[in-house]
């Protein structure tokens, strides 16, 4: 089995920093992936925001996005995501409009509402602001208006223009691992790109809710919705468990409270694991997707299908960039 023609496929990057590489080595990796990934057939290259973390470089996706976007031709390029809680909707916009008058229809905006980050980092990337977690639906309906150049929904705002003004709009996505993620893109009538990497077991009944609420709006006459799915593809079965063993150790290593890069596969060997977390490894599975080309195609196309969805936004993580090349490549295979 392949994935289907209709089905896209696009990337989601979060710039990761491998044991005995540099931040430096993560994002030449992210713009050589990028520039790759085009090639392949890719549809859209989103890039993560971490703030404050040894093993993901990504802290300021609007300058990846145009750096991406300066080094391809015609792949959309985006943010997956920008953490609105810590931040102005007016220089978000302005931001993503400044890069969509550049890179006119190019440029996505995917809004996420976690902190990527710990506590004390979230006080420190919003500090001065009053505004809390519980106003992010105000803060998502002003910047919906600002990125469209519409009236703002906080009245007060209603003087300012976002600047400058393209001729066209960042298309613009709500993301989401829970029920309330769904339900504010079902609200605001928003494409929704659910993470089933983060929350496997409530991405059917997350997309259904999403589709059975969802009100037609300005930015989208009908539910959309794509898929971010971990995926360790490669030429033989032994290779993926052994790419999918370096991420079980570093995501153990992270529980013990040891924030590093992300090991090679001989320092995932030579790790000691106790009883208690190869358990917690072998029940987490199933928020990745690993083997080869065949069976992950198959996999793919039946997560697609459950939740009715458009597009699959694959993350993938390797010690060696080869071996995640050849992933995105193996996937964009579709003999």
């Amino acid at each position: 089995m392949t994935l289907p023609a209709n089905l896209r496929l696009s990337v989601l990057d979060q710039s990761p920093i491998r044991s005995g590489g540099s931040a430096a080595d993560a994002l030449t990796e992210t713009l050589e992936l990028a520039v790759i990934t085009e090639r392949l057939g890719y549809h859209r290259y989103w890039v993560a925001e971490h703030h404050g973390s040894r093993s993901f470089a990504g802290s300021s996706p609007e300058i990846l996005v145009g750096q991406i976007a300066a080094r391809t031709s015609h792949i959309r390029v985006g943010s997956g995501g920008v953490m609105l809680m810590h931040y102005s909707p007016l220089k978000v916009a302005e931001n993503f409009r400044l890069l969509e008058t550049l890179y006119p229809n190019r440029i996505d905006l995917g809004i996420g509402r976690a902190p990527g980050s710990d506590g004390i980092t979230a006080v420190a990337l919003a500090y001065g602001s009053k505004i809390g977690i519980e106003y992010f639906p105000a803060k998502l309906a002003d910047l919906r208006a600002f990125i469209r150049g519409d009236a703002p929904y906080t009245e007060a705002l209603s003087p300012v223009t976002a600047t400058p003004i393209p001729d066209t709009v960042p298309e613009l996505w709500m993301l989401g691992s829970s029920e309330d993620g769904a339900r504010l893109a079902a609200h605001f009538g928003l494409p929704l790109s659910f993470a089933h990497f983060i929350s496997p077991h409530l991405a059917e009944s997350c997309c259904a809710i999403y589709r059975d609420n969802f009100r037609p709006s300005v930015t989208s006459a009908e539910p959309r919705i794509s898929l971010g799915v971990f995926v360790l593809c490669a030429d033989s079965d032994s290779e993926a468990e052994d790419l999918a063993a370096c991420r079980d150790v570093w995501r153990m290593r992270v529980e013990r409270g040891e924030f590093a890069p992300f090991p090679s596969v001989a320092e995932a060997r030579a790790f000691e694991l106790t009883p208690a977390e190869r358990e917690r490894i072998a029940s987490r599975r199933e928020h990745q997707i690993l083997g080869t080309r065949v069976p992950v195609h198959a996999r793919l196309t039946e997560l697609a299908k459950g939740c009715r969805a458009e597009e699959l936004i694959v993350v993938s993580i390797t010690h060696d960039f080869r071996a995640r090349v050849r992933c995105y490549e193996l996937l964009a295979d579709r003999r």
